[in-house]
């Protein structure tokens, strides 16, 4: 790549190596955003073998299957590069064109692939088989020595997961969750599934732990009580607690006396502390005052 950038301008080579190296940052994370720039880079420099390989790559990716393959094609044509072939067949099935992947697997350069594109080429041989309906010819297309291959190639829990989902597809489930284990015994990062699959077909489920934290934060949230209209209930009762005044006394009952019963009491307490000890009570009024004086005369008679 950096040959091929040499032949452009320094200025628009390093906008080009810019994209490119933005793409592949992005290739795990953002395939689309990762398209998106090696499209940059193809419009400044569409004559790079490169460019077009990294168009062809992130459009593969991000499923725009049609593109990804013109530029595999353009690839193959502007760099004589046939590792593609795999990819190219696997476009096909994507388009609904099973035939065409047949088709390419077919193809003379197959056999001088390297071992990792030759598995690849298998399990999307196999793939268009079970899309063209016939489970026996991919599970005979994947029967190959290396399913058993001793070895840590990435390519060998793809063949294995591979053979056991045309298995299983067959309806030869003891035979599936052999591969399937086998597969997963192979697959140290678990990118395929293996183990999943073979818990499925076990009649096990896998719990996801997240999902368990979730439930159990939202039960306990349940018993602190937290509903929102409980809370309005028990700030209404902290505002009618807080009307009754500091002063306020209960009766013998209990019951503490509103304002107006202790405006009253104020009252009397008031009255009773006008009158000395040893005054006389003035009468009411004057009638009262002649008919006390009428008694007393008659009593002297």
């Amino acid at each position: 790549m950096k040959a091929e950038l040499r032949s452009l301008p320094r200025t628009l080579a390093d906008l080009v190596a810019q994209h490119l190296v933005a793409s592949g940052q992005l290739l795990d994370s953002d395939p689309e955003l990762a398209y998106q720039h090696a499209k940059t880079a193809r419009r400044l420099a569409a004559r790079l073998g490169g460019v077009r390989e990294a168009v062809a790559v992130t459009a593969y990716l991000s499923e725009h299957y049609d593109e990804a393959l013109t530029e595999f094609r353009a690839v193959r044509r502007m760099t004589g590069n046939h590792e593609v072939l795999p990819a190219m067949a696997d476009c096909e099935r994507a388009l609904g064109r099973p035939e065409k992947a047949l088709a390419l697997s077919r193809e003379k350069q197959v056999v001088g692939l390297e071992e990792g594109s030759q598995i690849e080429m298998l399990i999307v041989a196999a793939g268009a088989r079970r899309d063209m309906g016939q489970t026996a010819a991919a599970i005979q297309t994947l029967e190959v020595p290396e399913l058993t291959k001793r070895t840590r190639a990435e390519w060998l829990p793809r063949l294995r997961y591979a053979y056991a989902d045309a298995l299983a597809e067959a309806g030869r489930i003891e035979e599936a969750l052999i591969w399937f284990h086998r597969a997963a015994g192979a697959d140290a990062d678990g990118s395929t599934g293996a183990a999943e699959r073979a818990a499925e077909l076990e009649g096990l489920q896998f719990t996801d732990l997240d999902d368990e934290e979730e439930e159990l934060i939202t039960f306990d949230e349940a018993d602190l009580n937290l509903d929102p209209e409980d809370d309005e209930a028990e700030d209404d009762e902290a505002e009618d607690t807080a009307d009754i005044e500091p002063d306020a006394k209960a009766d013998d009952n209990g019951d503490v006396a509103d304002d107006e019963d202790a405006a009253d009491d104020g009252d009397e307490d008031e009255d009773t502390a006008d009158v000395e000890v040893g005054d006389e009570v003035a009468p009411a009024d004057d009638d009262e005052a002649d008919d006390v004086e009428a008694e007393d005369g008659k009593a002297k008679d």
